[in-house]
């Protein structure tokens, strides 16, 4: 027997079967040379910087301001109550409403007061008869007794009764005044144009017994103050700014003062410094002010928490953002900016008021410096950027103060 595996027991196709996968190998590995050759050629080709929108800051002068927190409260507050007793006979408004000085609000039983005065316009007339015919008397006493037709005594009586007669009619007099008083405070009137809450007693019921009984409260809604606190750092820098500017203390007591609800958008409402303390507050280490502000309309009511602004001295020159563009982390806030080579920095800085949509950059960046203002959550410090220039709005002007 032949041995396993020699060509005679696979015949003459077995030889050209081994040639062939011979040559797929060599082929194989000619294409496999190939790609790893053109492989070996290619390079990486990092991609493009990517376009972010930059802008110079926004360079103008802006009116600085004093921002603080403060509340509404009414010019006059009253409450109005019974000054006489006696039944409460009416109720002449509504509860609520608007009314004028002068008008009705409570009755209060006058019937009674007005008997008194009319008891005490009586005895006042009387007074005064008596005190004619004593006076007429007294001239004729005198005259006899320069005629010597009479004694001296009886001159003296005249002049006594007389005096007492003008002392009787002085207390009539003032017994009349006091019965006009208490029976005018039958009528409890509006002392001055105002809301009147709702009433606290009830007709029918017996008011100013042992003492003045609170019938209701008035309250004056225009003009309106707004009282605020402002701290000793900024006291001094108004101070200081008013002595560079010449101004007095009455001028610095007509500055304009504008507020804004907590609904509200800016400051729309507009009025003028009306007080400032003399002294701080040692415990606070705060100034007491006051702002009156026209309320026509009567849209601020006492007791709301308001946004108050006192413009300052305009400055010139400063460098405003957008305030979107403004970031933060533990360190602080900080811009981006790209440097002249366009790899962008974070800059620190430090914020100013807000303008608008616009926020003053007090220090970090220059006039020249290009900020990023799109695309920052895609980008970060260290990355180069193709810049694409583009210009940020002003904000409006502001009037100077």
């Amino acid at each position: 027997m032949k041995p396993t595996g020699s060509p005679e027991r696979h015949g003459p196709y077995a030889a050209i079967g081994q040639k062939s996968a011979v040559v797929c190998r060599a082929v194989f590995a000619i294409a496999a040379f190939g790609v790893l050759s053109a492989c070996e050629q290619n390079s990486f080709v990092p991609p493009p910087p990517p376009k972010v929108e930059v802008a110079v800051p926004v360079q103008r002068s802006i009116t600085r301001y004093l921002e603080a927190t403060g509340n509404t409260a009414p010019i006059k507050n009253v409450d109005l109550v019974a000054r006489v007793q006696g039944f409460l006979q009416s109720i002449n408004y509504k509860d609520g409403t608007f009314v004028k000085e002068g008008a009705t609000l409570f009755t209060i039983e006058p019937e009674t007061y007005k008997l008194k005065l009319e008891q005490a316009q009586a005895a006042e007339a009387g007074s005064q008869a008596s005190m004619k015919q004593a006076d007429a008397d007294f001239k004729r006493q005198t005259e006899l007794v320069q005629k010597q037709a009479v004694s001296q005594a009886t001159l003296d009586s005249s002049t006594s009764t007389r005096d007492n007669a003008q002392a009787n009619l002085q207390q009539a007099q003032v017994n009349t005044k006091i019965a006009a008083v208490n029976y005018g405070y039958t009528n409890v009137t509006a002392p001055f144009d105002g809301i009147v809450s709702a009433h606290l007693v009830s007709v029918g019921e017996l008011v100013g017994v042992s003492s003045p009984t609170q019938l209701a409260n008035i309250v004056a809604l225009d003009p309106i103050y707004v009282n605020f606190n402002v701290n000793e750092q900024d006291v001094l820098k108004i101070r200081e700014e008013a002595k560079r500017r010449g101004m007095t203390v009455d001028e610095i007591r007509q500055l304009p003062v504008e507020i804004g609800l907590q609904t509200e958008s800016g400051f729309p409402h507009k009025g003028k410094l009306d007080y400032v303390s003399p002294t701080l507050n040692q415990s606070t280490g705060t100034l007491a002010v006051r702002g009156l502000l026209p309320n026509p309309d009567r849209v601020l009511l006492p007791g709301f928490f308001v946004r108050v602004r006192v413009p300052r001295a305009p400055e010139p020159d400063r460098l405003l953002v957008p305030d979107r563009v403004v970031g933060s982390d533990q360190s602080g806030r900080y811009v981006l900016v790209a440097n002249k080579d366009d790899v962008l920095e974070q800059r620190k800085v430090e914020l100013g008021q807000q303008v608008g949509e616009l926020r003053v950059i007090e220090k970090g960046i220059n006039a020249d410096d290009r900020v990023v203002i799109s695309g920052l959550m895609t980008v970060v410090p260290g990355e180069k950027i193709d810049p694409v220039l583009k210009t940020v709005a002003s904000p409006a002007a502001e009037a100077t103060p």
